[in-house]
């Protein structure tokens, strides 16, 4: 059976990345941009890098500053008419995942509009046109939106978090420059690359998991663990090789899938507005636990790219088990919460959370088949006491 892998047009890497915007601007004959990003990012002048290269090169842009995290159905809406308000030919997308998931959501929906209400989109969406032009500019080394052919977003209406899958959302451009992420504070830093490696693990165990994507993920792993606890601490090695590691990862699970700690994360932003990448750190070691007697010999090359030395001399057990002690190992050196109840999860709420997981279009990629029972036993193992 043939296997597809979707990758953007172009990326750019490394310190000054950035600066490539104008060229590729002026190549694809772009007239005007509509940015995208949110409030604080602009007020932190980390818009500002992007604005004064377009100032300089003299294009023209308006700012789009109403995403926030966890975006909402309302939120893609009102960029819609700001789109079409703007009279822009395309989007420079300037953030994390948000502001790279609503970009996704506007330019689907301009160019299909057929789908004007963005829930529409959910699961796999049969749209014919391809997204408005969107490039895309991470701040953080997390998510690897900029070159997914995902986007999630939030139906605050039903407290529900839902995923779109398409392949004519792919950002055109990639710019994946550490110096755009510099500004980054710790706890943020270490949420989304916690959210990195659970891509990464998470992709390499899926059951859509195939060789290309596992030398992806495998070098993925490797370069987030040797990396985020320097990143942490804004070390520009440790951030130089964050921002390489969440988007080799990010072009294998955008073509092969995840799992359920995404599954079982997704609901927890829509109930409590938990940052996706604590809800996904949190709950890594605990999934990692549920998944591991259906993983084959593949915890003894996640233990190995995290750096565990002598796996070869170890049995199965003990390999599973360092992998999942080397992942609760770096979740605690970057501070990251071990319980569902410190981040504020009520235990009443745990039964409603299994159900809304269990809908959800990550995890029919589990590599353990999935109950709501047996979700619901993950969560209440998470939650502590």
């Amino acid at each position: 059976m043939a296997k597809r892998f979707i990758l953007n047009e172009t990326s750019y890497h490394g310190k000054g990345a950035v600066n490539e915007i104008s060229s590729e601007v002026r190549a694809r004959g772009f007239k005007k941009a509509l940015i995208v990003t949110d409030a604080d990012l602009v007020r932190f002048n980390v818009v500002k890098k992007v604005t004064d290269i377009l100032d300089s090169a003299k294009m023209d842009y308006e700012i789009f500053d109403k995403v926030k995290a966890n975006p909402s159905v309302e939120v893609v809406k009102s960029g819609v008419e700001a789109f079409k308000k703007s009279g822009a030919d395309y989007m420079i997308a300037v953030g994390g995942g948000s502001p790279q998931d609503t970009a996704k959501g506007i330019g689907i929906i301009i160019n299909n509009p057929e789908f004007s209400d963005v829930v529409s989109l959910e699961g796999v969406a049969p749209t014919k046109n391809k997204s408005v032009p969107v490039i895309a500019v991470a701040t953080t080394a997390g998510t690897a939106a900029e070159t997914t052919i995902n986007y999630v977003i939030t139906d605050e209406s039903k407290k529900r978090k839902f995923v779109c899958v398409d392949p004519h959302d792919i950002p055109v451009v990639a710019i994946v420059d550490p110096d755009m992420m510099s500004s980054m504070p710790k706890g943020l830093t270490a949420a989304t690359g916690m959210d990195a490696l659970t891509h990464a693990i998470e992709g390499y165990t899926t059951l859509g998991a195939w060789e290309l994507a596992d030398t992806l993920n495998l070098k993925a792993i490797e370069l987030i663990s040797r990396s985020l606890r320097a990143a942490v601490e804004n070390e520009p090695e440790g951030r130089a090789d964050m921002a390489l590691g969440q988007y080799v990862t990010g072009m294998a699970f955008s073509n092969v899938g995840l799992g359920v700690v995404h599954g079982m994360a997704h609901p927890l932003s829509a109930f409590y507005d938990t940052p996706h990448g604590v809800a996904n750190a949190v709950l890594l070691p605990y999934v990692m636990e549920f998944n591991a007697p259906y993983t084959g010999e593949k915890f003894r090359e996640i233990a190995r790219a995290m750096g565990v030395k002598d796996v070869d001399k170890m049995s199965q057990e003990e390999y599973r088990k360092a992998a999942i002690d080397a992942v609760k190992q770096l979740s605690k050196d970057v501070g990251i919460p071990q319980t569902l109840q410190e981040i504020g999860v009520k235990r009443a709420d745990l039964e409603a959370l299994a159900e809304a997981a269990m809908a959800d279009v990550c995890t029919g990629g589990n590599p353990r088949p999935c109950s709501k029972e047996l979700v619901l036993g993950v969560y209440k193992t998470a939650f502590g006491e």
